[in-house]
């Protein structure tokens, strides 16, 4: 891709490109999965990314910008003002469109705990979405938590991981539940675990006061990702090292990280990149109705949440409440405060969380016959134009 297939036409002012329209784009440091091309070029017909532009595509020079894959996200409760976890189909849409503009083209909806028969509702009306292509599935993060570990969990609704029940969740999201977090070292836990693996239902070890030795019989049993890393489960120690080193030295699993300054200290960040390499990394959000939308006071699940400067805090007990992070951010954090390569961080924005979602064939890298999924980023990047399945989200911003 260092330089562009000979194509007719001008280059043009910026405008939206559909479904219809080949489009060429030219001039930009393409980031690709073996590194990143510059003066590169990037084609788009229909849906997809194609090896080679139509002689009629637009040409559109974005020289000096970032072409990056469409951001992934696994852990999202909310956006723009609405809910994921108790708002109505248009309250779930406006979320997910917030987040589309900050480049997010796939999202995770996760759910807080609730009772089971609400929680059974809301799967039935995130499935709905998901088979529309609205949502990528369903994450479950609770009600099968440690009540040491809650976090912004009501703990009058927590349980314990009853196989029966972990199943019943399964079952209402009609085939898109794509991850359950459990704290494995409750009753059930384990066989939970067993049950999730043999389903390709993501196992998620989060909300824990596990030890080491039970987190790692929780991996040997299929656990493959931990929820929010360091947040909600016991601190390092140097006697009683807990899940933090059982998740950082197995390769098998892949960490989630908030990063946006509030939830690490950068060198925990650092500590995670350096343990399990930019592969097994994945940038999350865990936002919630803040997001995208302002300071104020918020419910998440039955609990009041009031997000003061952009940080969400429980009003009875001052835990932190999600985040109101937006992916753009935690990438412009990545590259600019902590220092990580721009390809390290695509990996953990991108193609790392669509691994995990069983979709890196379709999304979470520029490659021909993928989906036309990427983010517009300028020199100092931020989001000057979103693409998802060959669309506009965002219209180029380039004056």
């Amino acid at each position: 891709m260092a330089t562009p297939p000979g194509a007719r036409g001008t280059t043009e002012n910026p405008q939206p490109a559909t479904a219809r329209t080949p489009l060429l784009l030219t001039g930009a440091h393409v980031v690709l999965p073996d590194g990143t091309v510059e003066n590169g070029h990037l084609s788009v017909e229909g849906a997809r990314i194609t090896a080679k532009a139509p002689e009629n595509a637009r040409v559109l020079d974005v020289t000096g910008h970032w072409l990056v894959p469409g951001f992934v996200d696994l852990h999202n409760h909310g956006g723009g003002g609405a809910s994921f976890t108790s708002g109505t189909v248009e309250d779930v849409l406006t979320g997910i469109a917030t987040h589309r503009r900050h480049g997010t083209t796939t999202l995770v909806a996760s759910t807080v705990t609730g009772d089971m028969d609400f929680l059974v509702r809301r799967a039935g009306l995130l499935s709905e979405l998901a088979e529309q292509g609205d949502i990528a599935g369903i994450h479950f993060e609770g009600p099968f938590i440690s009540p040491c570990r809650k976090g912004a969990h009501s703990e009058e609704l927590l349980r314990d991981p009853d196989p029966a029940d972990v199943r019943k969740l399964v079952d209402a999201a009609r085939g898109h539940a794509r991850m359950v977090t459990l704290a494995t070292e409750l009753p059930g836990g384990i066989q939970s675990v067993r049950i999730l693996a043999e389903h390709g239902v993501i196992a998620a070890i989060g909300h824990t006061d596990a030890t080491y030795e039970q987190t790692v019989e929780a991996i040997d049993a299929g656990a493959t990702v931990a929820t929010h890393l360091f947040n909600a489960m016991p601190a390092l120690g140097h006697r009683a090292p807990g899940p933090i080193a059982a998740l950082l030295e197995d390769e098998r699993v892949t960490v989630e990280l908030i990063n946006d300054g509030t939830h690490l200290h950068p060198a925990a960040l650092e500590l995670a990149f350096h343990h399990k390499g930019a592969d097994r990394v994945a940038f999350i959000t865990d936002a919630m109705d803040a997001a995208g939308f302002g300071d104020g006071l918020y419910m998440l699940g039955p609990l009041e949440v009031e997000v003061s400067d952009g940080v969400a805090r429980l009003v009875e007990g001052d835990s932190i409440a999600g985040s109101t992070l937006t992916l753009d951010r935690a990438f412009k954090r990545a590259v600019t405060v902590d220092r990580l390569t721009v390809g390290d961080a695509v990996a953990a924005l991108s193609a790392n969380p669509a691994r995990l979602l069983g979709l890196y064939d379709s999304i979470g890298s520029l490659e021909p016959g993928k989906y036309a999924d990427l983010v517009l980023l300028d020199a100092e990047f931020g989001v000057k134009g979103v693409m998802r399945r060959g669309e506009w989200v965002v219209d180029p911003q380039l004056g």
